[in-house]
């Protein structure tokens, strides 16, 4: 049986919406926190929620309440589950009474050890990844009736998730900029050393650095802070001349 949740509400649209203003310090794991947070205050019915992200590497999880982590992580254990069914299937998957439902009984007891009677798990499909939002209540039949909850939902978690995966793209270019701009300059104080001690010219200091470099079999940026480290402590930390 396939159920929705019940109607949204404003405070969940505003957290979630808030979510993708992505800002410096911003990661995927305080993103999947704001997400548990954000359903468990702003679903009708819903006490708790869990986010798993599933992308290249390992698979992060956040939830609202610690007992959740440990109900998550026996999913992942046992390989099976709402969780895994949805993640599985693609399509979301409810347990209206975590009593009566037979599909998944060592799940099931321990859903009930922390209290939880119904479930929604559903699947956020991403470009790059696949988010799994499950939403816990403590009475049984919470979770039932269509809604604009998975809708908005996967809009928002998709605007999120391709905000920080910009971000991050943007902070990884400016990082490796930034390591060739250290790569160049280094290198320029190298063929200044180079041209000092054998008075060649700045492209006969280059292709020697090319040289030795490809000799040795290390980069030439490399070979280049070797030489300059090594100057600079023959001479007191000065540069080249």
């Amino acid at each position: 049986m396939t159920v929705l949740a019940m109607e949204t509400t404003p405070s969940l649209a505003r957290d979630l919406a808030a979510l993708g203003r992505v800002t410096e310090g911003m990661s995927y794991e305080s993103v999947l926190r704001g997400v548990t947070e954000a359903v468990a205050r702003g679903v009708p019915g819903c006490a708790a929620g869990s986010a798993e992200l599933w992308q290249e590497g390992p698979v992060l999880l956040a939830a609202s309440h610690s007992e959740l982590v440990a109900l998550t992580d026996l999913e992942r254990d046992l390989r099976e589950g709402p969780s895994r069914e949805a993640l599985a299937s693609g399509r979301p998957v409810a347990i209206p009474d975590v009593t009566r439902d037979p599909r998944w009984p060592r799940y099931a007891a321990t859903a009930v050890r922390h209290g939880v009677r119904s479930v929604l798990a559903l699947p956020i499909e991403v470009d790059r990844a696949v988010m799994i939002i499950g939403l816990y209540a403590v009475r049984p039949g919470a979770f039932t009736g269509g809604s604009s909850l998975l809708a908005m939902l996967a809009e928002q978690v998709t605007v999120v998730l391709s905000n920080i995966w910009e971000y991050d793209d943007v902070v990884t270019g400016a990082a490796q900029m930034q390591e060739a701009l250290a790569g160049r300059s280094v290198i320029d104080q190298a063929k200044g050393i180079i041209m000092s001690t054998s008075g060649c010219s700045a492209e006969a200091a280059f292709d020697e650095l090319r040289r030795v470099s490809q000799h040795h079999q290390i980069k030439v940026a490399d070979l280049a802070r070797l030489l300059v480290a090594e100057h600079q402590s023959k001479h007191g930390g000065d540069g080249a001349e």
